[in-house]
Parts: C-alpha cells; sequence; structure tokens
C-alpha cells in the first residue's frame, strides 16, 4: 500500500481505442477525491490506427511535473499483452507490473470494462477508498455503462 504524502507514479499504455486515457482519467479523478494533488501527461502516439498510446499520472501531497521518468514507475498498467516490453523500461526496480493476465476477461459483462478491471487490480496497492474510485468511473462514463464497470472494477479488486 503506497503512503498518502508520497508521489505515487503511473503509468497507463495499450493501444488506441482501448481506454488508455480514459483509464488514466478515472485514475486521476479518484487521487483528486482524495484530496491528493495529481498531474496527468498524456502520450496519443498512433491511437487513431490502434498504436501505441500511454498516459502518466502522478499523485501525492505536492507534485511538479506530470511526466513520469523512465525508470521511475511505482506501477505500470498495461491494457494489450503485447504492450508490456515496449512500456516496461518506464517501471522501476521493485515496481508492480499490472497486465491484463490478471483478469479474467471471461468474468467481465463488457470485454471493453478490462481497463477499469485492471484499475481495480491497481486499486489494491493504493490507499484510494472504493468510494472515490466508484464516484470517478460514474463521472467518467455515460450512465448506461456504469453496473458493467462497476462490476469490472470489482472484478479486478477482489478477484
Amino acid at each position: 500500500m503506497q503512503e498518502s504524502s508520497a508521489v505515487v507514479n503511473v503509468v497507463v499504455a495499450g493501444l488506441g481505442g482501448q481506454g488508455v486515457l480514459k483509464a488514466s482519467g478515472i485514475l486521476a479523478d479518484a487521487a483528486f477525491r482524495a484530496g491528493r494533488d495529481v498531474k496527468k501527461s498524456e502520450i496519443h502516439g498512433m491511437s487513431q490506427r490502434g498504436g501505441s498510446v500511454s498516459s502518466d499520472v502522478r499523485f501525492g501531497e505536492r507534485v511538479f511535473s506530470p511526466m513520469v521518468p523512465t525508470g521511475e514507475a511505482d506501477f505500470l498498467v498495461v491494457l494489450a499483452a503485447s504492450q508490456v516490453e515496449v512500456a516496461r523500461p518506464v517501471l522501476k526496480a521493485g515496481g508492480v507490473l499490472i497486465h491484463p493476465g490478471l483478469v479474467d476477461e471471461a468474468r467481465l459483462a463488457n470485454k471493453r470494462s478490462l481497463n477499469v478491471a485492471l484499475l481495480g487490480v491497481l486499486a489494491r496497492h493504493l490507499d484510494l477508498a472504493d468510494n472515490l474510485w466508484h464516484a470517478a468511473i460514474r463521472a467518467a462514463l455515460p450512465e448506461k455503462l456504469h453496473a458493467a464497470n462497476l462490476q469490472a472494477f470489482a472484478i479486478g479488486k477482489n478477484p
């Protein structure tokens, strides 16, 4: 569990259309709702064509830069197995890799909710209350998607 005063560095990576930016937005919102200083940066890459996309989220008591330096990510959340090795250099020694294999996709009501399920896995390691995550999920998505995504978050958080 990360201490609330330390700056937490998270990189979310995947392919265009997988919800990388949505996932990083939900994470940033949950941290903001917890009263943390939050900075977020997006690298769209070739998102229009299914190319690599990544987004950095840094939060803590005081954060000065939105960018996570190479080799400094505490957590790397990868939405596409093909992107694990591409993104791995951002992860620090002893950092936590969160990848699609950690979620049983067959349990997801909507396969497009994998990004939120992986946030559930990430939530196991962070001191952000579930109600903050739930509020951030609801704020980021249309009401018709709330149930499936809240379920996906719970699947990731409590496998």
